[in-house]
């Protein structure tokens, strides 16, 4: 669509510029809308604004010039000096006065607009058209380029449901990478208002890294629903956590049967992760890549027992994780806490164990997020057969976001 409107936008500018009694200068029209035709309308409005600051600045120290030096001064010994300088002079002013407004993205096109004057057009029959025409005929092509980008299709717009999406499979690869596709439309449904967010079992920290350009208004689920996270405002919104007193008794028991788990806890809105020490080579290349992010922070020290902890996270051989898991099963955990148990696909016979509050779920969230929010409806995606409203192929990447967009906009 932004081919087809940059298309557009050129053609109404000749057309405008016909009508006009094709006495513009079309050109210039043409180059500020396609400027003014963005991904995003935030950028597009940014480009107009830019552009137009621009063009006032560089047309009144052309109109300055015009009126030191109604014609070109004569281009031997001393006329050469005066101009040249006369030039540097007027590109210093210019950019000095963008600089002086804050508006110092502007400063390239006040020079182009000052250069054009000074430099191509000062011999004109009359300069001083010129440089109304200049003015005039980039203020058309900005007006159009942000008429022509703000254009939707008559359709059907879906502001009452609440979109969610897991992330794994769907919009990050096995890189950790979204693509430019799934990531423009994202961004310019939820400028459009779309409700959007995600629910994954992924920490803020490995959820920011991937997805960090995407314009997130919602809170996301995290750490499969214990914690619900602003990534605008870097701060948890709500938590479900295990006492003191439970974690207490969980690391007694992971101790006893040699385990050494990895404690996350949310202190201040920043996440924490007690460990000690692990012989176990894989825990250890597990911490050092983690501890890369500067979203995690990992503390090699006894838990201090007196704070709620958000998850407990165990890896380790999948023969001792089968065994601990039986021994949590077996003595009532299960009843008490919600607890995962998977294969580790990184590290070859290695399995994982999450241990999380009972009530730490992706419907809970769901459910405050609805009341928070004033939500209608809710449409879930997902990779899980019969756990979602609807399923993608894993790895069926820029789906989600093609079956969502027909969904939040239709005709």
């Amino acid at each position: 669509m932004r081919i087809i409107k940059s298309a557009i936008a050129v053609s109404l500018c000749v057309l405008i510029n016909l009508l006009r009694g094709d006495d513009g200068m079309v050109f210039y029209s043409m180059l500020a809308a396609l400027w003014c035709i963005q991904m995003y309308r935030t950028n597009t409005l940014n480009n107009a604004y830019q552009r137009t600051i621009g063009t006032v600045v560089g047309a009144v120290y052309g109109l300055i010039y015009l009126l030191l030096f109604p014609t070109k001064i004569n281009v031997q010994s001393i006329g050469i000096i005066i101009e040249i300088l006369s030039i540097f002079l007027g590109i210093v002013l210019v950019i000095y006065t963008t600089v002086l407004i804050h508006k110092n993205q502007a400063s390239y096109f006040s020079c182009v607009v000052f250069l054009s004057i000074v430099v191509n057009h000062l011999n004109d029959a009359n300069p001083y058209l010129f440089v109304w025409n200049r003015f005039l005929d980039t203020m058309i092509g900005i007006l159009i380029g942000v008429c022509v980008n703000n254009i939707r299709i008559f359709r059907k717009i879906d502001r009452k449901t609440l979109f969610v999406s897991g992330v794994d499979g769907i919009l990050v690869d096995k890189n950790n990478k979204i693509s430019a596709f799934s990531k423009v439309e994202l961004n310019r449904m939820i400028d459009d208002g779309l409700k959007f967010t995600l629910s994954t079992m992924r920490t803020p920290a490995s959820l920011i890294e991937p997805l960090s350009d995407i314009h997130f208004k919602y809170p996301v689920i995290v750490m499969d629903g214990a914690a619900l996270y602003d990534v605008k405002k870097s701060e948890y919104v709500k938590e479900y956590v295990i006492s003191g007193e439970s974690s207490t008794e969980l690391i007694k028991l992971m101790k006893l049967n040699e385990m050494h788990p990895h404690i996350n806890v949310i202190i201040d809105d920043t996440l924490l992760i007690y460990y000690d020490d692990m012989e176990d080579k894989i825990n250890n290349d597990l911490i050092n890549k983690l501890r890369m992010s500067p979203y995690r922070n990992y503390i090699k020290r006894e838990f201090p027992g007196d704070e709620n902890v958000v998850y407990f996270m165990l890896l380790d051989h999948s023969v001792k994780i089968d065994k601990f898991d039986l021994l949590l099963k077996t003595n009532g955990y299960y009843e008490r806490f919600k607890i995962l148990k998977y294969q580790s696909e990184e590290y070859e016979g290695y399995s994982y164990i999450k241990i999380y509050n009972k009530n730490a779920s992706k419907d809970r969230m769901l459910k405050y997020l609805r009341d928070k929010y004033e939500i209608d409806n809710v449409l879930t995606f997902g990779t899980v057969e019969g756990k979602y409203d609807i399923n993608i192929k894993e790895n069926d990447f820029n789906k989600m976001v093609r079956l969502l967009r027909s969904k939040y906009e239709h005709m």
